[in-house]
């Protein structure tokens, strides 16, 4: 297991008042939920031990993101919805929950979840206290994950920490997301993600983070990058492969939405027609 540390030592991080974020950056097997939890509990219990409070996995973590019809060609919706999907109160995140309150820390999971008979591509956070502190499906792809309903809502959690918003993957490259979750007031933004990655990707995520004034964590199989709201890069993978990425956020009160309050709202009509 690799982990990597911004600063040496809990007590520097914990030193000016900010929360500390560990980034999972694991690949999980196709399928094998059962297998995959038993590696993200693993991770998790590393991280936490570190110092981590707040920890977050990628994009369907749980199910090996099989939704997609590249990653799965060949794909029924029976199958997907009876092997891949589970129930936010189903046994599988109980465990879940379970685990963030025994580790006392804000623990987000990306998995295929089963709701109102149908399939949501859905990213959810536990509180140290095992109560849900966030739920989000995802609302934007490019349309190919054919058996996944897309969300429609973008929710703002407060926790002592700051308030915090949710993308999943590809809602990340339309900008009026990350907009829209920094207007509610979000000051950070967790990205659980599987698709593209790579130097534009990085670019992308760094503008997100500046244009908004939020932090940023994207949690990608193969990279990780954490953020903070002046768009500069606080931590970061090394090369591909397992590991954990941790790094200190902040809400800085002179940096927030600095850019947001220079808009001129009423020009912008033809951005809704």
């Amino acid at each position: 297991m690799r982990t990597l540390f911004l600063l040496a030592g809990m007590a520097a991080w914990a030193a000016d008042g900010g929360y500390v974020v560990a980034a999972l950056s694991l690949t999980p097997a196709a399928w094998e939920k059962e297998a995959n939890l038993a590696k993200f509990e693993r991770y998790a219990r590393e991280a936490a031990g570190r110092g981590a409070q707040v920890i977050v996995a990628p994009e369907g973590y749980l199910e090996g993101y099989v939704g997609n019809q590249h990653r799965t060609p060949g794909l029924t919706q029976e199958r997907y919805a009876a092997e891949a999907a589970e129930p936010l109160d189903g046994p599988l995140l109980n465990r879940v929950r379970a685990l963030a309150k025994e580790l006392r820390v804000y623990l987000m999971l990306g998995f295929a979840e089963k709701r109102d008979g149908r399939v949501f591509n859905t990213a959810v956070m536990f509180s140290p206290g095992g109560t849900v502190a966030s739920h989000y499906s995802k609302s934007h792809t490019m349309n190919d994950e054919p058996f996944n309903t897309k969300g429609s809502s973008f929710p703002v959690t407060k926790t002592e920490f700051g308030q915090w918003g949710t993308l999943i993957c590809f809602d990340r490259q339309v900008p009026e997301t990350a907009r829209l979750l920094a207007l509610q007031g979000a000051d950070t933004i967790f990205v659980p993600a599987w698709g593209g990655y790579g130097e534009m990707n990085d670019l992308m995520m760094r503008v997100r983070a500046y244009e908004n004034g939020v932090n940023l964590a994207f949690v990608h199989p193969n990279r990780a990058l954490l953020i903070d709201s002046a768009g500069k890069v606080i931590a970061e993978s090394k090369g591909e492969g397992d590991q954990i990425v941790m790094g200190r956020m902040e809400v800085n009160a002179k940096r927030k939405h600095s850019m947001l309050k220079y808009r001129r709202p009423g020009l912008y009509e033809g951005l809704v027609k």
